[in-house]
């Protein structure tokens, strides 16, 4: 009895089998229940606790995820499994804390696993040609690129937004709305990462309207939680009661802002609208729905995956995909 064996009886790919055995929470309630049954009735022992399952195949890719509690990542690691499977490859995820180095682990991974390349999910934005050289295969950043880093886009490739351009046209849709007032939410202005990109796009907007930035309206939380963005938004609706319309950089952020607003007694869109850039599925169940610009979480995943095996198995060459949003209206951008 294999791995394998487990997959085949219950209809899902070997590393969905290989998640449930290392208890890696990406994987949802119903898929986990059939597999454990699967184990159960198949009386399948793992070897050595699941952690050399794959060591000896070499049809192998992996991805590091890089603050797995983001929702966001779910659908995207999810299409990366279904087209690796497609593919005949296992695929091998790493969960990491938003503190752990992602080279660090990645080389880790690949030595262990023999891993033919990875995917990053979720990462630094500043890669340098040392620590890149510890991993040994092809490498693609999804989700980010390596904008402030010294890498030259030969050297790697990506599958991303233009989160400035994205940034911008959030902000123009508040903008176009008649909105004057705007507010940012984001982690930081000066992260060289998606912080900064998405600021520079809000920052731009407000330009081409003819609106001077104020940096004050830039509600900078020090990390992606919803307890920092709520707690932001309370002190900037105290501090400047003006404000007419949010624009923050995640859904989850966005979430916590309506929350925080809805405790100060303002109305969305009625009182102050809010618009964010995801489209995670959480944010289709929010009153109203949230506004905001949605990611393609299933082409960039697949897109990942493609891009990865087309240089291992192929010789193709880096390349840098850049994918758009599309806008999901909702009902928490009102006009001025």
């Amino acid at each position: 009895m294999t791995i394998k064996d487990v997959a085949a009886h219950c209809g899902v790919s070997v590393s969905t089998v290989s998640r449930v055995l290392n208890n890696h929470p990406d994987v949802s309630k119903e898929v986990r229940a059939k597999v454990q049954q699967a184990i159960a009735e198949l009386h399948y022992v793992p070897n050595n606790s699941a952690r050399d399952l794959v060591s000896s195949t070499i049809d192998a890719i992996g991805v590091v995820v890089r603050g797995s509690g983001n929702p966001f990542f779910t659908p995207v690691i999810n299409a990366m499994d279904e087209e690796a499977d497609k593919k005949g490859y296992t695929l091998i995820s790493e969960l990491i804390s938003p503190s752990d180095d992602e080279i660090a682990a990645a080389a880790e991974l690949v030595r262990s696993k023999r891993l033919k390349g990875i995917v990053f999910l979720g990462g630094r934005f500043d890669y340098t040609q040392n620590e890149v050289a510890t991993l040994g295969v092809p490498f693609v950043c999804c989700s980010f690129d390596n904008r402030f880093g010294n890498l030259d886009e030969s050297e790697y490739s990506s599958v991303s937004l233009d989160d400035t351009a994205e940034a911008y046209k959030a902000t123009e849709y508040l903008l176009d709305h008649g909105h004057s007032k705007v507010a940012i939410l984001l982690d930081s202005v000066d992260s060289n990462s998606i912080g900064t990109l998405r600021f520079r796009g809000y920052c731009a907007a407000l330009k081409d309207h003819g609106i001077p930035t104020e940096l004050e309206l830039a509600v900078q939380t020090g990390d992606f939680s919803m307890a920092a963005a709520y707690d932001g938004t309370l002190e900037l609706m105290r501090s400047h009661p003006d404000v007419t319309a949010i624009f923050s950089i995640s859904d989850s952020m966005a979430i916590a802002a309506m929350k925080a607003l809805s405790d100060l007694g303002h109305r969305v869109p009625e009182d102050v609208s809010v618009i964010a850039i995801d489209g995670i599925e959480s944010s289709l169940y929010t009153v109203p729905t949230l506004t905001t610009l949605c990611q393609p979480q299933q082409d960039l995943g697949r897109d990942a995956v493609k891009v990865i095996l087309g240089v291992i198995n192929e010789g193709a060459h880096n390349e840098h995909l850049r994918i758009e949003t599309t806008l999901r209206p909702g009902g928490t951008v009102g006009s001025r």
